[in-house]
């Protein structure tokens, strides 16, 4: 059955909150649990098995090479993607006539890194100032306990869900693509939400449900060293082509590319967020030997960036960057002879949901109940959202509490808010309860 009417609704959500309230304590702990296990990869699959079967999920671990996963519209080379065998569980919830969802989540968490050195142990959960401190604890294993708990939750509650709800734990960092595999080998549901705390630091104010596209490349420009037996090139460098002249070039046609795209493609919401839609950016050039500044370099490499709106198609982005490219190097004869070589590292879709879909008004109505005030944040590049919605065309949302610190970005003491925590477990539970209808578990 679906809850309807003002006071049932009233009652279930009373009912909810009453449940999360007295699942904090256990809630914490899972969450003090997965910190210990997070640098035990095997250790911390275990409790997410273990927890999923509790909750009476049927569980299935599928082992997988990430390089085998079909994608769609996205692509990484060797050089940025994983190698190595990844694993992701799901936990399948057997509702009935309601709608389906799927929650998902990352479990796997940055390298460690020992500097810059934290104030505590990195893999020892520590309660601080209403924090709790850990590795990995906000990217992403709140999101697994959200996860988790939310199902504990509602039979603590006395209800179960009418319809089915899958969980997955899905490896996502370095191209790991966990959640792209459980999609492809069949875990489907009428909506999704990705667990993540807000690395903008807004909390539950702040919704995904936008997520730029971007491309990466490394663009190599040839020169040519003078012709000398000489150790030091200087006094013959007229007779060179010296690479980093040519990638001037380069990068003029980047910059011309940029300042084109900027005026041509337009996005509200980003417009509305930061007054862009679509940015190229220079960010990596390497050329020569530090130790032999007397010789000429023969090879210039820049890397870029470039951030694309959903609906916009890789291969004609691509194309976009490289005739750009070609057109420069046309009026330059050494170029001509000689053009630069593109070396597409890893490319991702944009996607976004709408505000007016059923999902967004669901996640964002439960959100306000609990006293939040969502809002989109349009800025968060590939989020994982993305996901369903390229992969298999699901509508998709994520949300999560309040977090700083983040490994990611090369802080330090990595936090989540233990209030804001709650909050965003008791959520989880609701919008499940809002999204699938209940039944009484009695």
């Amino acid at each position: 059955m679906t809850v309807s009417g003002p006071d049932a609704q009233g009652a279930l959500a009373d009912a909810i909150t009453a449940a999360a309230e007295r699942e904090e304590a256990s809630s914490l702990d899972l969450l003090c649990e997965l910190i210990s296990a997070g640098p035990n990869g095997d250790a911390l699959n275990a409790i997410i098995e273990r927890r999923l079967r509790a909750s009476g999920c049927d569980t299935n671990a599928v082992a997988y090479a990430p390089r085998d996963v079909p994608m769609v519209d996205e692509f990484a080379t060797d050089a940025v993607g994983s190698a190595a065998e990844e694993r992701y569980i799901v936990g399948r919830l057997t509702g009935g006539s309601g709608r389906s969802l799927l929650l998902f989540a990352h479990p796997d968490v940055e390298d460690f890194r020992p500097l810059p050195a934290w104030t505590s142990d990195p893999h020892v959960p520590t309660e601080r100032d209403g924090r709790l401190v850990g590795w990995g604890v906000a990217d992403d294993l709140a999101g697994i306990a959200m996860m988790l708990q939310s199902l504990d939750v509602l039979r603590e509650a006395g209800v179960r869900p009418a319809g089915d709800v899958l969980l997955v734990s899905a490896p996502s960092k370095k191209h790991r693509r966990g959640i792209s595999a459980a999609l492809h080998d069949g875990c489907r549901a009428d909506a999704a939400v990705y667990l993540h705390p807000a690395e903008s630091g807004r909390g539950l104010d702040e919704i995904k449900a936008f997520a730029p596209g971007q491309l990466e490349a490394v663009i190599t420009v040839d020169g040519m060293a003078p012709e000398t037996s000489e150790p030091a090139h200087t006094a013959f460098a007229h007779r060179g082509v010296n690479p980093f002249d040519k990638a001037r070039i380069v990068i003029d046609a980047l910059q011309d590319l940029d300042a084109a795209r900027g005026r041509r493609i337009r996005h509200a919401r980003l417009e509305k967020a930061i007054g862009r839609s679509s940015n190229v950016m220079v960010s990596y050039c390497k050329a020569g030997d530090e130790g032999l500044l007397s010789r000429m370099p023969t090879a210039c490499q820049i890397g870029c960036a470039m951030t694309l709106v959903p609906g916009e198609k890789l291969e004609t982005v691509m194309a976009e960057a490289e005739s750009a490219i070609a057109d420069a190097c046309a009026r330059d004869e050494w170029l001509r002879d000689h053009p630069p070589s593109f070396d597409w590292r890893s490319g991702v879709s944009g996607a976004e949901t709408e505000d007016a879909s059923d999902l967004y008004q669901t996640v964002s109505g439960v959100l306000a109940d609990a006293g939040a005030t969502p809002v989109v944040n349009p800025l968060h590049t590939s989020s994982d959202i993305r996901n369903p919605i390229v992969q298999k065309g699901i509508p998709t949302v994520g949300f999560g509490p309040l977090c700083g610190g983040l490994t990611m970005s090369g802080q330090t003491d990595e936090w989540v808010d233990i209030a804001d925590f709650h909050r965003a477990v008791r959520a989880t539970a609701t919008i499940i309860a809002a999204w699938c209808g209940v039944t009484p578990t009695g």
